[in-house]
């Protein structure tokens, strides 16, 4: 097989299973594992494929980052139920992070008169809607990411290397059983890693499209979790599935008081 061909059976593979691994192709291709690699390397400038720790996926299967003006109203009763249910997890006196995302500014409006707070968030327009409100406010600063409303760069892990906090309610663009919750740039994943370690627990905050997705970037895996809060779409077998490796709780519904398991 030419070259060419190669990479032609390689891209089309890709395109139907999602994506191909180094070691598979050279055993079924009868060439070494570099000449794969070579062909992917190929693939990828090509913008046909995306090179991956021992092969490579297809574009379109992974979570790209959306307009804040595209997902400000997706799934808002969802959202607004989630963040109910975050809240209650907030004890008298905390310190919290608030992750950018739309759910997160839910719990940022559940949250204007509580004056025995404080919020660190990166995202500019939690910032906003706290404007005005009894809540002690630290934005982190750094470089806004145009369309999105979040903040991140050095200037924002600068803030977040130095500071410790009581929760962290994390957002999410996908979320997998087995590659964890994933983000669509390094630069991002990188943001919420830092709050991550500055904060005693962690919640993730998202609604039951954001399951069986994937992103670009890991952020952390399901089990380092304190738990999730997610709506009543999730379906019940994907439930258990989760709550094997971590607490959940289900905002919404005749399960509205939530479902958790010991980790």
């Amino acid at each position: 097989m030419l070259p060419l061909e190669r990479q032609k059976w390689i891209e089309n593979k890709v395109l139907t299973i999602g994506k191909v691994d180094i070691e598979e192709l050279s055993e079924t291709l009868q060439v070494s594992a570099m000449t794969i690699r070579r062909d992917l390397s190929e693939l990828e400038k090509e913008g046909k494929a995306i090179r991956t720790h021992g092969g490579a996926i297809s574009p379109s299967f992974l979570i790209q980052e959306t307009p804040y003006s595209s997902k400000e109203s997706q799934n808002i009763s969802e959202k607004k139920a989630i963040a109910r249910k975050a809240v209650t997890l907030i004890p008298e006196h905390s310190t919290i992070i608030l992750d950018s995302g739309t759910t997160t500014l839910e719990v940022a409006k559940l949250l204007v008169d509580r004056d025995d707070i404080t919020i660190i968030t990166n995202d500019i327009k939690i910032a906003v809607e706290l404007l005005e409100s009894k809540v002690k406010v630290i934005v982190t600063g750094g470089e806004l990411q145009r369309g999105v409303g979040g903040l991140y760069g050095p200037l924002t892990q600068g803030v977040l290397k130095n500071i410790h906090v009581d929760i962290f309610f994390l957002g999410a663009h996908a979320i997998s059983l087995k590659e964890g919750i994933t983000s669509p740039t390094f630069e991002k994943s990188l943001i919420k890693k830092l709050m991550i370690e500055a904060a005693e627990s962690t919640w993730l905050l998202a609604d039951s499209q954001k399951f069986k997705k994937k992103a670009f970037s890991l952020v952390c895996e399901i089990s380092s979790l304190e738990g999730i809060i997610t709506d009543s779409g999730l379906e019940i077998e994907k439930r258990r599935k989760y709550e094997e490796q971590v607490p959940l709780l289900i905002a919404g519904g005749e399960e509205d008081e939530g479902r958790s398991n010991s980790r």
